[in-house]
């Protein structure tokens, strides 16, 4: 063999040693990935307009996996109100290799497919809060139904003697892609109907700016003086809503719901009548529970005590929790008992007077 010929020979030898070595290494990153997400748990919340979701939700679902899971890695993002963008993040945690996905869905129809796809991809969803469409394993939520019907007992409460029959109110319901606005609405019209009458009724998106438009519509079409009370189905579009009323002069009762600080706020100084305390912890804390049991092949059925069947007529697991009304009444029993807000947050220079006349401090 000439010397050109071993310098082949010898080149080509190390060549494929190093492709095998380099074929190797792949092979073994790859697994080194696959372990790295063996105890990954997805998080996705569907906005931030909503207060809850980053300031409560959030922090408590990713502390209380890792109290359960300390080597348990939590992937988190936020749609920001866009049910496409959800979409692609769900995509994106099955692509990272999420074991467990716990998804309040922005638009629970639409999400179907992507849940259909993750579960395919051997992914376990918990609807958290919302329940979306799809093979989901099981949803942890409040009873949203009583939530509706609390909000209507509290504004009849609030109205006293103008809950008559004769009397209009306006009502401003959620998104209609969110299946929890829908029992919502069913809840409170229970409580309502027959004992005023609705003069009024439009969706207001969860959005205070569509909210505020919308009783601005409201005030023009029933009349000024016409309008005995509003229900608003959540805080975020009671506050629109309150801007609106104070602007045309009107003072009625007005309720909410997610206990909101500005919404405490509000109630203290009579511009809101009431909200629903959906306290986040045992919710936050159920939901975090299922997932690290279903990351762990664990039975979670002590926790999901119960089913609920969703839209696409599956019998589901469920933890369905039960709310509390809030009024000015009972804020040192609810908010503050629990350590949601502490009187510093809630008793503001703007709010001082009014905490001290409720006996806050």
């Amino acid at each position: 063999m000439n010397a050109i010929s071993r310098r082949l020979v010898v080149g080509g030898a190390v060549i494929s040693l190093a492709l095998t070595m380099a074929a190797c290494g792949k092979a073994g990153d790859k697994k080194s990935s696959d372990d790295s997400n063996d105890k990954s748990i997805g998080l996705l919340l569907p906005d931030t307009v909503t207060a809850r979701y980053e300031r409560f939700d959030r922090p408590l679902i990713t502390n209380k996996i890792k109290a359960l899971c300390s080597d348990c890695e939590v992937q988190y993002d936020n749609a920001g109100g866009d049910a496409a963008k959800q979409a692609q993040q769900v995509s994106t945690m099955v692509a990272k290799g999420v074991k467990v996905l716990i998804l309040d869905a922005q638009d629970y129809v639409g999400i179907k497919s992507s849940v259909q796809a993750a579960v395919e991809k051997g992914i376990k969803v918990v609807a958290y809060d919302r329940l979306a469409e799809g093979p989901v394993s099981a949803y942890v939520s409040y009873d949203n139904k009583k939530v509706g019907e609390l909000q209507g007992s509290a504004l009849l409460t609030a109205m006293g003697s103008d809950a008559t029959p004769q009397s209009k109110i306006v009502m401003i319901n959620g998104d209609d892609a969110d299946p929890n606005a829908a029992e919502f609405k069913a809840g409170a019209h229970s409580a309502l109907d027959g004992k005023v009458t609705i003069a009024y009724e439009q969706s207001g998106l969860w959005k205070d700016t569509v909210a505020n438009q919308k009783v601005k519509a409201a005030i023009t079409s029933v009349g000024k003086n016409n309008i005995k009370g509003v229900y608003s189905a959540n805080d975020t579009m009671a506050g629109g809503i309150a801007t609106a009323l104070k602007g045309a002069g009107i003072k009625v009762p007005l309720t909410g719901q997610d206990a909101d600080l500005a919404a405490i706020q509000r109630i203290l100084v009579g511009d809101q009548s009431s909200t629903v305390y959906k306290a986040a912890k045992p919710e936050a804390e159920s939901a975090a529970e299922i997932a690290v049991d279903l990351l762990q092949n664990k039975d979670f059925k002590s926790i999901a005590d119960t089913t609920k069947k969703s839209g696409s007529g599956d019998d589901v697991p469920s933890k369905l929790l039960n709310a509390v009304s809030v009024t000015k009444d009972n804020i040192k029993d609810t908010v503050l008992a629990d350590g949601t807000y502490t009187v510093a947050q809630i008793c503001t220079a703007d709010y001082a007077t009014a905490c001290a006349d409720n006996g806050i401090k």
